[in-house]
């Protein structure tokens, strides 16, 4: 059995990879840029782009099972081309928005209406999203500065949404199925900061600020904090729409539950934000 790793790469692909390696299969890995992949030693990585659906359909020669990231625009085309190639079985990453009924998945649609085993992986709000918006303060001034204090939030380790990707994957008894992934519990910002702190063992001094703020603060980073402030900080809605309000505007209820599915699938509960922050401890030094 060989399983393709598609946004192998990414935040959740790599520990997809990762683990699967563990696990003693055979992976093959597709990347825009192979020579900076850094990925397991034993690891087929080929070149390709899931914009590119020709080179996706060249990748899935022997391939049985496959992770898909979701790319809607292509992905029609994408799920036909791995039946075509004989691929039994796809887990596809997906979002916790998607159970709650905030829009649909083009991918997830295109994937169930194939002949493919499948499974969709829907986890709420990464825990390592805001990683590369606070680190660089962090490790310059033991400070972070940002929005939503007391504000709860729902959040996942990246390596639960890996687990459940990989159980589907390597497991029977998952078709047909839609796992939302949550944490053990919401988290606040502050609590956040709090736990990156024991985690370095260091101050690390949090002041809030105003969205306003936060957006000038953002941009001035550069890189993925200026590319994602509008969204982060609620002056856009999800798919580019500018929002009607700021983000205590928002009824984000419905993402406020804590769902059983990690633990369901894995038999163990899902890591809490204090374990992510360890986990991380290089990346605020």
């Amino acid at each position: 059995m060989k399983i393709l790793v598609t946004g192998a790469t990414g935040i959740v692909g790599r520990h997809v990879v990762d683990q699967l390696v563990r696990a003693g299969v055979s992976v093959r890995a597709l990347t825009r840029d192979p020579g900076a992949a850094r990925l397991p030693e034993g690891v087929e990585v080929v070149r390709g782009d899931l914009t590119d659906v020709a080179s996706v359909a060249s990748a899935m020669e022997g391939i049985d099972r496959m992770y898909l990231f979701p790319v809607d625009e292509t992905a029609a085309a994408v799920v036909e081309a791995a039946e075509k190639a004989g691929v039994r079985r796809a887990v596809v990453l997906s979002a916790a928005s998607v159970t709650v009924g905030l829009h649909a998945s083009a991918t997830e649609q295109a994937v169930e209406a194939s002949g493919l085993e499948w499974t969709h992986v829907r986890p709420c709000g990464f825990m390592t999203n805001l990683l590369q918006v606070w680190a660089p303060g962090i490790r310059s001034e033991r400070v972070v500065r940002y929005p939503f204090a007391d504000e709860p939030m729902n959040l996942i380790h990246e390596a639960d949404i890996a687990a459940v990707a990989v159980a589907a994957l390597l497991e029977d008894g998952h078709h047909g199925r839609a796992y939302t992934l949550t944490g053990p519990g919401l988290v606040t910002v502050r609590e956040q900061v709090a736990a990156i702190e024991a985690a370095l063992g260091e101050e690390v001094r949090y002041e809030e600020v105003s969205r306003e703020r936060a957006r000038e603060l953002m941009k001035a980073q550069g890189g993925f904090a200026a590319a994602s402030a509008d969204l982060l900080l609620g002056f856009v809605e999800y798919g580019g729409a500018e929002a009607q309000g700021g983000y205590a505007d928002q009824d984000w209820s419905a993402l406020m539950r804590v769902w059983p599915d990690v633990e369901l699938v894995t038999g163990r509960p899902p890591h809490s934000y204090a374990t992510w922050a360890r986990d991380h401890v290089a990346d605020f030094r």
